[in-house]
């Protein structure tokens, strides 16, 4: 699944294509994606617009006038631009013809993304977003924040890290790795990390997310950037997916278990 640094990467690539472009014709080839296209979703023609923003996993596209799209890649969407002339891939599922001559187009194998046209309203107070916790590159995310979520959780560190009402976007392979920045075992419980050890874990997290978007996301198998190329952050992971393989620090083998139903990577001299 595209995370974080994949979908930013995603609204650096696109929002500079969009942005003040007026939309001239919306085309839909298939409605069923995890929550049905919006039927209002044609109304946005010839409006124009006017940012993307980001809020967790999910895109914001601003309109000038008809409120807002609220995007979703899922499992295995993209956004990719395209002159309107090109045939359409066999999981094309929207395209948003642009005044500039280039086509926005989504593109979902799985067809677990999310297309909705929100008319009015702010799009970060819909059911969606509105629970959802601080953004991990935000001043908001702070060990004081982490300890107060996790202050009664029994449940393994990770686990509770990737829950998005304590912090948003960070999944299972930055957990892992920032759990390795930290020094903490994956598996301990949550309320019993102490402050000092929270406060290198926010700098972890905020360190492995920052570098990843810095080198396009992590290559995953089915995420492609906007340009149709995938990320590079996979070739720097310390942990996440090499179990047996030796600790690029200390040279311990990487030991693997599932934890909240996601594999987990630590290595176990360097992670107390």
């Amino acid at each position: 699944m595209p995370e974080l640094p994949e979908v930013e990467t995603t609204r650096r690539g696109v929002e500079p294509h969009v942005k003040g472009k007026k939309i001239r014709e919306v085309i839909v080839r298939h409605r069923g994606l995890r929550l049905p296209v919006s039927e209002t979703l044609d109304e946005i023609a010839g409006d124009k617009i006017t940012g993307v923003r980001r809020r967790s996993k999910y895109l914001v596209f601003d309109l000038k006038t008809k409120g807002s799209l609220l995007v979703h890649l899922g499992m295995s969407g993209s956004l990719r631009l395209r002159p309107p002339d090109e045939d359409f891939k066999k999981h094309d599922h929207i395209a948003l013809t642009l005044d500039s001559g280039k086509q926005l187009r989504f593109h979902d194998p799985r067809r677990f993304g999310i297309f909705l046209h929100l008319p009015e309203g702010d799009p970060l107070e819909h059911p969606l977003l509105k629970d959802l916790g601080p953004e991990p590159l935000e001043e908001e995310f702070t060990a004081e924040t982490l300890a107060t979520a996790f202050a009664k959780k029994s449940i393994a560190v990770k686990v509770a890290l990737m829950d998005a009402k304590t912090v948003v976007g960070v999944g299972n392979i930055y957990a892992s790795e920032a759990l390795f920045r930290a020094g903490i075992l994956p598996a301990t419980a949550a309320k019993k990390v102490a402050k000092p050890r929270l406060k290198k874990l926010v700098e972890a997290v905020r360190a492995v997310l920052t570098e990843s978007i810095e080198q396009g996301g992590t290559t995953l198998r089915d995420f492609l950037n906007s340009d149709g190329e995938p990320g590079y952050f996979a070739q720097r992971l310390f942990v996440y997916d090499r179990k047996g393989e030796p600790c690029r620090v200390c040279g311990t083998l990487i030991k693997h278990a599932v934890m909240g139903q996601r594999s987990t990577y630590w290595c176990p001299k360097c992670q107390k």
